[in-house]
């Protein structure tokens, strides 16, 4: 007896930052054969479907105007042959971790936020921070997905390889993702070292720092000299654990708590801002632990942002950091967020931003409800000439003539995606404006 589609309902939805709305017809498949069948009775039918994650994409990547695919009923385990791991799309980041600990392995790197599914999260080229590595699409071994016509397919460095090179960041508009099978790595140990120094003196010695560590990042506060930098580095002991009330002091009263109410005070008085800015900048101190891998990439998340995220050549980040502490200073509203520098080593992924490159990615953030717009589009406007490619789920405002340049492989993406998706079953308005209809 053949599958049929699993019913659908119209549904409201927004995303994590609430910037992004639709309502929808929302289906929840729970087998392979049940999107199948959704799948094939949505072309018949003339329909758009999307597929949607947690919702921590800040574009309308996940927007659906049609027919809305949730994945949470296909989240489950599927293999384990030694370090290659198999689970179903819709696994959030969180539950993998603790899948793959059971089991005595982790991820080789990690972003700061593990709502995300792992299929929205490889969909949209989601990093962390570490010269040594690339994103998270990087440590995908294989993929099965349903395309526009409803085949089944997989994919593999040496099964369709082409549809690899285009799947691994595939922004959603190839097929539905059911399947990944992960390369991870033994579990190990990170010893954070996270403290406040000047800003002269890490730009003086960055090179240094990004080569000298595993994992490197820092956060600058606006209208200050000051940043915060995290050290990150693979020890073969957890023996310094952070104590559970400097956990939660540092992470969930400071950084979010205090911080949240910080942004309201500062959305209501915006004069005040660089006085709390420069405040928040030097009350902050050093530490130091050991813990989990997964436990000290990832933090809590509760104080609502938007977000842009651009990665541009590592040689250009002194102009475009220096062009951007100029454009803060000369906006007609404060920032109120700090600045996140990350970095990554170069992949060979067709749409991945850290594609044949060692990037630098510069985000910027603005708190929900605060003026955005003139800031991000500026910013924009001084990375674009550095051949800055925009994190496919941060808001943006490029299209697919302004892409192209960007993207050397950008016209063997569209090839793939005419042959798994020629009737644009999984298009949306954000899909058309990125890659063209």
């Amino acid at each position: 007896m053949p599958t049929t589609a699993p019913p659908a309902h119209a549904s409201a939805w927004q995303n994590w930052a609430g910037n992004q709305r639709s309502t929808a017809a929302v289906a929840r498949p729970s087998t392979p054969d049940e999107l199948v069948a959704l799948v094939r009775q949505a072309a018949a039918q003339g329909r758009r479907v999307k597929p949607v994650g947690s919702g921590h994409s800040f574009t309308d990547i996940a927007r659906a105007d049609d027919l809305r695919v949730e994945l949470d009923r296909m989240s489950g385990l599927v293999s384990v042959d030694g370090r290659s791991v198999t689970v179903q799309a819709g696994m959030v980041l969180a539950d993998l971790a603790e899948v793959l600990a059971a089991r005595g392995l982790a991820m080789p790197n990690l972003g700061d936020i593990n709502k995300q599914t792992i299929a929205g999260a490889i969909s949209t080229g989601t990093h962390g921070t570490g010269a040594g590595f690339g994103c998270l699409s990087t440590f995908v071994e294989a993929l099965t997905l349903v395309t526009g016509t409803g085949e089944v397919i997989h994919c593999s460095a040496t099964e369709r390889p082409d549809v690899y090179a285009a799947a691994r960041v595939g922004l959603g508009a190839l097929g539905v993702i059911t399947e990944v099978t992960l390369r991870c790595v033994d579990a190990f140990v990170l010893h954070a070292d996270e403290r406040p120094m000047k800003l002269a003196q890490v730009l003086a010695e960055l090179d240094a720092m990004i080569e000298s560590n595993d994992h490197f990042e820092l956060y600058w506060f606006p209208y200050t000299d000051r940043v915060q930098v995290k050290r990150n580095n693979r020890v073969p002991a957890d023996d310094r654990p952070l104590p559970r009330w400097r956990a939660w002091l540092d992470d969930e009263f400071l950084s979010n708590t205090v911080f949240g109410g910080v942004c309201r005070l500062g959305r209501r008085i915006p004069a005040a801002v660089p006085a709390i800015s420069a405040i928040s900048a030097r009350a902050l101190s050093a530490r130091e632990y050991t813990a989990r891998s997964d436990r000290v990439f990832c933090t809590p998340r509760r104080v609502r942002f938007v977000e842009m995220e651009y990665g541009i050549p590592r040689a250009a980040l002194p102009h475009a950091f220096a062009e951007l502490r100029r454009l803060v200073e000369r906006l007609p509203f404060k920032v109120q967020f700090p600045v996140e520098i990350r970095f990554t080593g170069p992949d060979d992924i067709w749409l991945s931003h850290g594609y044949d490159r060692h990037s630098a990615y510069i985000a910027i953030h603005q708190y929900v409800g605060a003026e955005y717009e003139p800031y991000f589009r500026a910013f924009e406007q001084i990375v674009t000439p550095l051949e800055g490619r925009p994190h496919w789920g941060k808001l943006h405002y490029r299209d697919a003539e302004s892409l192209r340049p960007a993207y050397p492989r950008f016209d063997d993406f569209l090839a793939v995606r005419d042959r798994l998706d020629p009737g644009r079953v999984f298009a949306n308005p954000y899909l058309d404006r990125v890659l063209g209809s």
